[in-house]
């Protein structure tokens, strides 16, 4: 069936809907919807908790309508992690035995609150927002990432055990083993007993590196410069598992290993980006001795501000040659 088809009709059926809602007339076949629609890889997933831009006074004062006046440079505003994702929503219950406590709740998480049921089944609109987000989830597993993004970051790919997402899904343990060639391909090309070995791996979301292991990275890399920590090559794990980390300790052997690698998605946002820290991981390291900082992507934490974070934590495992329950028990 056609893919563009499937989008036009499930969009007109929602604004049919949520307009005889308000009591409005539908908008015309072929016109642009109000709210706008997220993309992930080859998915155009329905915003429905994207707050509606409304005028305000702020807004519209132009300093460059004034003559001679320059433009000022557009600076990206700092990520709002629950008021951007929250607000604008609309609750499919008709009458809530208290409004304001539905409200409230609303406010306080995007997850699927106050969307109403027509008998035993959910209403048709938050149905449909259901299988666009669990489509974006699927296309998020299974996409690639974008080679582009790999030359921007120069990073050269190796990959694990696995041969095929299948596999990657039902076989975990291999996604934790890097392949004979893999490893001899990291002894050529790779600095040796670094203090910091910094990694990217697709996971569970290709998507998350696109959108967010750049910027991570990047402040990253500059926080350690600042700090006068020593990073050694960065390179790209295709298919990995978090426990990657083990065999590229026991080939590398760095001090701290960093993993910047895809979360697995859920349907809310298809693109949280996890960073895992271990302190001379090698084979047997048991997950007490790991740390991850996770929900790196716009609704979380800011992909700079993570990156930035990141360069302190290291700082403090390596004053204490520890991390995870180690760390903070050596801390205490």
């Amino acid at each position: 069936m056609d893919q563009q088809l499937i989008e036009t009709v499930t969009r007109l059926v929602i604004e049919k809907l949520k307009a005889a809602e308000d009591g409005q007339t539908p908008p015309a076949a072929g016109s642009k919807p109000k709210q706008e629609t997220r993309k992930y890889g080859s998915v155009k997933v329905w915003n429905h908790v994207v707050e509606e831009q409304k005028p305000t006074a702020e807004r519209t004062t132009a300093p460059r309508e004034a003559a001679g006046a320059q433009a000022a440079p557009v600076s990206k505003p700092a990520a709002q992690p629950v008021k951007g994702k929250t607000e604008g929503k609309k609750s499919g219950i008709a009458k809530p035995k208290n409004k304001e406590q539905l409200a409230t709740m609303m406010k306080q998480t995007p997850a699927r609150i106050g969307t109403g049921r027509a008998g035993l089944r959910p209403k048709t609109d938050a149905w449909l927002t259901f299988r666009f987000d669990h489509a974006a989830a699927v296309d998020a597993v299974y996409g690639t990432v974008d080679e582009e993004v790999l030359k921007r970051m120069n990073l050269f790919s190796v990959t694990t055990q696995v041969d095929n997402k299948e596999e990657y899904i039902l076989r975990p343990d291999l996604g934790r083993r890097l392949s004979e060639k893999s490893k001899q391909i990291l002894r050529e090309r790779c600095k040796s007993k670094p203090k910091v070995q910094i990694v990217v791996s697709d996971g569970l979301s290709s998507q998350a590196v696109e959108a967010n292991a750049e910027d991570t990275y990047l402040a990253l890399v500059q926080s350690l410069k600042t700090l006068g920590i020593e990073t050694g090559t960065p390179f790209f794990v295709e298919r990995g598992r978090v426990a990657v980390m083990d065999d590229i300790g026991e080939v590398l052997e760095p001090d701290v290993v960093v993993l910047l690698i895809g979360e697995r998605p859920g349907l809310v946002s298809a693109e949280s980006l996890s960073a895992y820290l271990c302190y001379k991981p090698r084979r047997g390291t048991v997950e007490a001795d790991r740390m991850v900082i996770s929900n790196i992507h716009a609704g979380g934490i800011p992909p700079v501000e993570a990156g930035a974070y990141l360069g302190s934590v290291i700082q403090k495992i390596l004053k204490y040659e520890a991390s995870g329950v180690s760390l903070v028990q050596k801390e205490q």
